[in-house]
Formats: structure tokens, sequence, C-alpha cells
């Protein structure tokens, strides 16, 4: 998710940087990308399953750390497959196509630039969407209540795709469009001024540093701003074969379970903000560093 205000080759106030010979300059934001949320997925992950059974039952947070603890230590990391796949998939599409129709756009159209960077982001966004069965089948591996079902990524794969189809895999595809395009679009509109905000940085520590703070506000802010979808998106995943709800239908069983309290929507937002401070300060600060390596 991100426009910079400066230059969109590079890291804002990075200033010049060594490219390798041996990258291709078109290809080097879709493997920084990548490699950013490889990071990540790697580090947060455990939380993420915290915040998820939060999502999934509305429990508390120590309520959530029970659960996994009862789990036991070798569930921590099931799951971690499809999410690792889609993350660095997606982030790469993310960065990458954003820049790719950041450059295109104008020449082609002679739109205004906040109006094709927009597009861009949200195009970019929509692209991420294709990997929906990767979130869905994270969903299922993540539910204590399909551990004895599903044995892991590609087991899970094959059980949907002959029980019920492709379709499924793509449950829950509307709010993760819902999601994708705005966050986008707000995350690159807001990330260059954001960081004019801060302290001038005058040493590469402090231009890590600026990136990571930078990159983990925006993403705490959006992830608090769209954590509703994320929660009609999980519970909606959660479903195996049946009919398909709409985003509403599901949003309407979620409210009525939890007694109509929209307040409880939020039920892990607090989890879900230092995750994403840690997750987008990660990424957004891997992904600088190695666009100046490259």
């Amino acid at each position: 998710m991100t426009p910079q205000a400066h230059n969109t080759q590079g890291a804002p106030g990075s200033g010049g940087r060594m490219l390798l010979p041996n990258v291709d300059p078109r290809k080097k934001h879709y493997l920084c990308g990548s490699c950013a949320a490889f990071t990540n997925i790697v580090v947060t992950f455990p939380i993420h399953k915290v915040l998820f059974r939060q999502q999934l039952f509305g429990v508390g947070v120590m309520e959530a750390v029970r659960q996994l603890q009862q789990d036991g230590v070798r569930t921590l990391y099931r799951g971690l497959l499809p999410p690792l796949l889609q993350k660095t998939t997606t982030v790469a599409i993310m960065f990458g196509v954003y820049e790719d129709f950041s450059r295109l756009l104008p020449q082609h159209t002679g739109a205004p630039e906040l109006l094709t960077r927009s597009v861009a982001a949200i195009l970019a966004g929509t692209a991420e969407a294709a990997l929906t069965p990767f979130e869905r089948v994270q969903t299922l591996l993540q539910d204590p209540r399909h551990h004895a079902r599903f044995q892991n990524t590609v087991h899970t794969f094959r059980m949907l795709l002959q029980e019920h189809g492709v379709r499924e895999c793509y449950r829950g595809l509307v709010p993760i469009l819902l999601r994708n395009g705005p966050s986008n679009a707000l995350f690159f509109a807001l990330r260059g001024p954001l960081k004019d905000l801060l302290p001038q940085a005058d040493s590469h520590a402090a231009h890590l540093l600026s990136d990571f703070v930078c990159g983990g506000l925006l993403g705490a802010f959006l992830g608090v701003l769209f954590y509703p979808l994320n929660v009609v998106k999980s519970r909606a995943q959660a479903q195996i074969g049946g009919h398909f709800q709409s985003g509403r239908e599901v949003l309407a069983a979620i409210l009525k379970e939890r007694d109509g309290r929209v307040v409880l929507l939020f039920r892990g937002v607090h989890l879900n903000y230092h995750r994403s401070v840690l997750s987008w300060g990660i990424i957004n600060a891997t992904y600088e560093l190695l666009l100046k390596v490259l």
C-alpha cells in the first residue's frame, strides 16, 4: 500500500542508490515487496493467530492466547504456508503493479497525477484479490473446528476443489475487494506526506526508523478503519459449503450474535493495531531498504 510524493523510483529522501546490474529495474519493486512481506509474515504470524481467534469467536485476548496454549506449540505455525505464499505475492503485486500503472497511466491518459495514482492503487488492490483462495485456506487451517478435517495447505485445497469446486475457494471475495482498493489508495496517497511530517533523516539508520514509523502508523490506521471488513471476511470464509451469504447477511448474523452491539465488531482491534504497526513498519522499512540496495 503506498504513493510516494517524492521519487517513485526510490525511497523518499533516500538520495542516490546503487542499482545492481543483474536486477531488472522493472522488476525490483515486485522483488522488494515480496521479500518485505516474507520477513513480516514469519515475525508476526503468532500474533495473527491470536487476532483471528478474536475475530472468529469474539473472545478477549487472554482467552485467545489460552486457546492457542491448549492447542500446543505444534499448531502455532499451522496455516503459515497460505499467508506466506499469499502475502509475498500480494505485497509484490501491490508495490509492483502500483509502480507500473503509476508510470503507464499518465503516458496513455494524460489524467492528473492524483487520479492516476489513485486508479493505480485500486487496480493493484483488485489484482491482489485474485489470491483470495490463500486467505480462504488460511482461515480454515486456523479455525480449531477444522483441525481434524484438514491436514495442511495442499490437502485443504484438494478437499475444497473436489467437494465444492473453484467457487468455494473465493468465499469472502467481496469484503476483500472492498478492503484492498480503498486501503491501497489511502496508503499510497498518505505515505509521502506523512514521512514529510517526520523529523528529517540524516543517516541510514534514521531513514530505516522513519520508514518503519511511517509504514507502521499508516498500517495501524488503515487496519482499524477496515477492521469490520476483516471480521466479515473471516466469518464468511469459516463456512464450508452451503449458501453463499452476501457481506450484508454475514454482518447481520454477526451483529445478531453479538446483541447488535457494533462495538463488538471491533473485538481484537487493539491487538490488530499493534500487529499492524509492527507488520507495516517491517514491510515499509524492508521495502525501502531493499530499494536502496537494489
